[in-house]
C-alpha cells in the first residue's frame, strides 16, 4: 500500500479487524488517559436538525499519538420512515503530523463498540462483584454490544434478563443472547442493569434498583434525555465519563436543571477512577455509570482498527489529493 494512501474501511472490514477483547483494552487505556489529562478533546458539537427529527455530532480528539474526528448523526425515526440505523457515523483518522488522512471508516460498528466496552469497563470497576444477573432495559443494536462486553469482561456465568417497550425486540434479543423476556421491573433488578433506550422520561425506577446494583445508563447522549429516576442518582455514587457532556447532555443533565441533583453529589469521571484519582466502589451503595461516548474512546479504536487493516493488507487504498 502506497505510504501516503488513505485506507478505506467499510463496515464488514471494521467488524473482521476490530474484537470485542481489542476494543475494551483500548478504551479502558483511552479512559485512563483522559483521567491523567494527557488526552485533548474539545467539546462534541452539536448540529441540530428539528425539522428532520435529529441532529448531527462532530467528535475530535487527540490521545497517545492518535487524532481524529467522528461525524455521527441521532435520527431516531430512520428505522421505521428511511430503512436507515437511527446512528450512522464516519471516522477520519489523522496523522497528527502530517495531517494526512490515514483512514476513513466507517463508525457506526466503532460506536456501538466502544459504547459497550466502556459500560463493560465500569462494570468491572465498579460493580460490586461478578453479577449473576445482568439486565437490559432497550433490546435494540446497542444492547448487542453491550452484552458482548460483558461477556468479554466475565465470561457467560449471567442470566441475561431483556426488557423493552417492544414485546417482539424483547423476544428477538433473548433468544439470541440465550436470556429471558422479563418486565422492566425484573430488569431493573439485576446485578449490573444496562439502559439503552432513547427515553426523554425515566423508564428505570428507583423501587427497581436493588442496594448495591450498578447501573449503566447509555441512552442519554442529548440535552432533555432521560432514563433513570433521579432518586438513583441521588441515593447512589455517580459516576460520569466527561464533566463537560455529561452535564449538558448525560442522565444527569436533566436533573441537575431541575436542582434534584447538585454537581456537588456526582462523584468522579470514569477515566479519574482509573487513574487511581479517585475510589471506584465503596460500601453497598448503588453505582451508576453515566455515559455520553467520548471522541477518545473512537480515536483510540480508530488507531486499532488502522494499525489491523495495515498488517492484514485489508481495505481499499485510496489518494486524495492526486
Amino acid at each position: 500500500m502506497p505510504p501516503h494512501a488513505t485506507i478505506l474501511l467499510s463496515r464488514s472490514d471494521v467488524q473482521k479487524l476490530l474484537s470485542m477483547e481489542a476494543a475494551i483494552a483500548a478504551v479502558e487505556a483511552a479512559f485512563a488517559a483522559h483521567g491523567e489529562g494527557r488526552a485533548l478533546m474539545p467539546p462534541k458539537v452539536y448540529l441540530e436538525l428539528d425539522a428532520y427529527h435529529g441532529d448531527l455530532r462532530a467528535m475530535p480528539a487527540y490521545v497517545d499519538g492518535a487524532a481524529g474526528v467522528k461525524w455521527v448523526n441521532s435520527h431516531p425515526e430512520n428505522p421505521a420512515r428511511f430503512d436507515l440505523p437511527s446512528v450512522m457515523g464516519m471516522y477520519i483518522l489523522s496523522d497528527p503530523a502530517t495531517a494526512l488522512p490515514l483512514a476513513v471508516m466507517d463508525a457506526t460498528l466503532l460506536t456501538a463498540v466502544r459504547t459497550g466496552a466502556a459500560a463493560a469497563i465500569a462494570s468491572k470497576h465498579l460493580a460490586a462483584r461478578a453479577p449473576r444477573t445482568v439486565g437490559f432495559v432497550g433490546c435494540g443494536v446497542q444492547a448487542r454490544t453491550l452484552l458482548e462486553a460483558h461477556r468479554a469482561v466475565y465470561g457467560d456465568t449471567f442470566e441475561v434478563l431483556c426488557a423493552d417497550v417492544s414485546e417482539h425486540a424483547a423476544r428477538v434479543f433473548a433468544e439470541e443472547a440465550r436470556g429471558r423476556v422479563v418486565s422492566l421491573e425484573e430488569a431493573s433488578g439485576a446485578d449490573v442493569v444496562n439502559a439503552s433506550t432513547p427515553a426523554r422520561a425515566p423508564v428505570v425506577k428507583r423501587a427497581w434498583v436493588k442496594d448495591g446494583a450498578h447501573v449503566n445508563a447509555i441512552g442519554a447522549d442529548a440535552h432533555g434525555k432521560q432514563e433513570l429516576d433521579p432518586a438513583i442518582l441521588v441515593d447512589g455514587r455517580v459516576v460520569i465519563d466527561d464533566w463537560e457532556q455529561a452535564t449538558h447532555s448525560g442522565e444527569v443533565n436533566v436533573p441537575l436543571e431541575t436542582g434534584e441533583l447538585r454537581r456537588e453529589q456526582i462523584h468522579a469521571t470514569l477515566g479519574e477512577v482509573l487513574a487511581g484519582k479517585r475510589p471506584g466502589r465503596e460500601g453497598a451503595r448503588i453505582t451508576v455509570f453515566d455515559s455520553t461516548g467520548l471522541a477518545v474512546q473512537d480515536v483510540a479504536l480508530a488507531r486499532v482498527v488502522h494499525a489491523a487493516a495495515r498488517e492484514q493488507g485489508l481495505g481499499t487504498s485510496f489518494d486524495f489529493f492526486r
